[in-house]
């Protein structure tokens, strides 16, 4: 098992900036990527970035340039770095370990709780 804490969401105005934070720990050995999702009020989960072994990360289009991932390995912890938000940012943000192929991330069965990012005027 693994077992995933995020932190880090709250309320922003628009072009503003938070970092979340998602700290790992159990069976850690057994995966090689982490990844954060996001889902909005009546919309499917969608993946917004994730970063594999090797320092490899990949974004959605939405938040190129905007949203930066990134780890330390020695906490075991990795975060998402977001700035120039917008309200369309808005949503519950889950860190997931899962498993990077070399072409693409899949998911596996690790979810953290989740933390509400509201970003409103």
């Amino acid at each position: 098992q693994v077992q995933l804490v995020e932190s880090g969401g709250g309320l922003v105005q628009p072009g503003g900036s938070l970092r979340l934070s998602c700290a790992a720990s159990g069976r850690i050995f057994s995966i090689n990527a982490m990844a954060w999702y996001r889902q909005a009020p009546g919309k499917q989960r969608e993946l917004v970035a994730f970063i594999a072994s090797g320092g490899i990360t990949n974004y959605a289009d939405s938040v190129k340039g905007r949203f930066t991932v990134s780890r330390d390995n020695a906490k075991n912890t990795v975060y998402l770095s977001m700035k120039n938000l917008k309200p369309e940012d808005t949503g519950v943000y889950y860190c997931n370990a899962g498993y990077y192929s070399g072409t693409s991330f899949s998911p596996r069965e690790y979810w953290g709780q989740g933390t509400q990012v509201t970003v409103s005027s």
